[in-house]
């Protein structure tokens, strides 16, 4: 799909198979709209005269060959009231738009959805429709047998127009970027367990290098974890005979000298539990264990294609969560690269076992901001849901700074709180600390036991549990959290 930007356009004399615009609700009509209206002498108002047809939310309808119109379908998309217009709706009435379209032989699509947002959510507006239009077309049909004879969308180019001469053609490029890695995320999340292992998540990440200048992948083998002290990481590999990997990409876009920011992700390739084995019930959904990693590795991937002028380290944590004869078992001891010992009271909290050292190895980088990202804790499901991932986090600005860009990627967090009070529930009677704390919050506690090792950094935990794919007859990858990790970037950028 090709997405661009199109300044100073006329909605009547747009060339394209299909022209999108809003209409508001009680049938209010939008500036690209009253266009179409005008050029085709009232054609849009008999039509809604009709009564068929509100601008309310989620309503759609398509005219054909308005006289006075250069297009051949004008798609009318609620969005309705118009006080109440915001980024969220806008995005909305973009899902509504591409989704009426999927099954046509459109293949120029030219919106104006976005041309009613202010000058100030404009850009943010443009980069959400963008993400909202691949996100509906996405699809993954890699592992069917008939793949190549599915039948294809026939939409090849969406243009987002604006009448005046606003410069959104960058803010069209930065969310075609963020759905490209949105898309990586997804199509690593949703491959299964026996196919995107550490090894082959280690074979994506430098394929991606050998393809871009100014990025740089290495990764650190078994052998080498051992020499740096790495026992709490290898406690969870070593039960797998898939051997695990931690697997390094480093984005040069800022001045040398400039201190990176570091996203360290989470990527159990497939978690059974270990010996604490998870009931058999969805342990298939198991393998979006390692969308934390795969997170890291489509925002890398966007960074890459936006030319952020920053500087971007991704860690991605990989390995299987195994019960065999070698795998970890309850109560055994382990050191961390920090030289702290862990009780390993259940070996099912696994993901804190390799992210700890992952967060202990970044230090060496001496980062501005260190983010890591992963499905950690059931409990954050029960306490959020699937709407809003958690965030906990040792630097209040970090943490604003995370939940803004959320709120404007619409890819929510929400922040815990995170204290000394929680740390008693860490407390072995063997060890420095147990791996967790019981059932009580039990979402703080993991967060708690990752801040011993991030105390030389601001940083912040992302627990996306609840958001990183869906069950039921949706089952499959959101993609998230690459649009807020993106924004945070694009952020930090300005």
């Amino acid at each position: 799909m090709i997405y661009q930007f199109q300044a100073n356009a006329h909605a009547a004399q747009a060339e394209a198979d299909c022209v999108v615009v809003g209409v508001y609700k009680a049938n209010e009509l939008s500036h690209a709209a009253a266009q179409l209206d005008t050029a085709s002498s009232g054609m849009i108002t008999q039509h809604l005269d009709l009564g068929d047809f509100s601008g309310d939310k989620n309503r759609f309808s398509i005219l054909y060959q308005l006289p006075g119109v250069t297009a051949k379908r004008v798609l009318l998309v609620g969005l309705g009231e118009r006080d109440k217009l915001t980024v969220d709706s806008l995005t909305q009435a973009s899902y509504c738009a591409a989704n009426s379209l999927k099954t046509t032989k459109v293949k120029q699509v030219i919106s104006f959805l976005t041309d009613e947002a202010s000058q100030a959510l404009a850009n943010n507006a443009v980069r959400q429709s963008v993400i909202a239009v691949a996100d509906t077309f996405y699809s993954f049909n890699e592992f069917k047998s008939n793949k190549d004879e599915l039948p294809a969308p026939s939409l090849e180019q969406w243009t987002l127009a604006h009448r005046g001469k606003t410069q959104l053609a960058l803010a069209t490029q930065q969310g075609a970027a963020i759905a490209e890695g949105m898309k990586l995320c997804r199509d690593l999340a949703n491959s299964p367990g026996n196919t995107c292992t550490p090894t082959y998540l280690a074979k994506t990440a430098l394929t991606l290098g050998h393809s871009q200048a100014n990025l740089e992948v290495s990764v650190l083998e078994e052998d080498h974890m051992a020499e740096l002290g790495m026992g709490s990481f290898l406690s969870v590999s070593k039960g797998s005979e898939e051997p695990g990997k931690m697997i390094i990409l480093h984005y040069k876009g800022g001045p040398a000298e400039a201190a990176p920011v570091v996203l360290v992700g989470k990527g159990i390739t497939f978690d059974t539990g270990g010996i604490s084995l998870k009931p058999g019930a969805a342990m298939d959904e198991m393998k979006f264990d390692m969308t934390g990693a795969a997170s890291v590795l489509g925002t890398l991937s966007a960074c890459v294609a936006m030319q952020l002028p920053l500087n971007v380290i991704g860690v991605l944590a990989a390995a299987e969560n195994m019960p065999s004869g070698n795998a970890s078992k309850p109560g055994d001891i382990v050191t961390s690269m920090a030289g702290k010992t862990i009780e390993i009271l259940n070996t099912d909290a696994e993901g804190r076992l390799v992210l700890c050292d992952a967060l202990t190895y970044v230090e060496r980088y001496q980062p501005s901001a260190v983010i890591d990202i992963a499905t950690l804790t059931g409990a954050c499901i029960t306490a959020l849901g699937h709407h809003i991932s958690g965030l906990l986090s040792n630097n209040d600005a970090l943490a604003d700074e995370v939940l803004a860009a959320g709120k404007q990627a619409n890819d929510e967090a929400w922040r815990l709180p995170m204290g000394e009070k929680y740390q008693d529930q860490l407390k072995s009677n063997f060890a420095d600390m147990a791996n967790i704390g019981g059932p009580p919050a039990g979402t703080i506690t993991a967060a708690c036991f990752l801040a011993h090792f991030t105390e030389s950094y601001p940083w912040v935990h992302l627990d996306i549990a609840g958001t990183a794919w869906k069950s039921g007859a949706a089952k499959g990858s959101t993609g998230r959290p690459v649009p807020l990790l993106c924004q945070w970037l694009i952020n930090r950028a300005q």
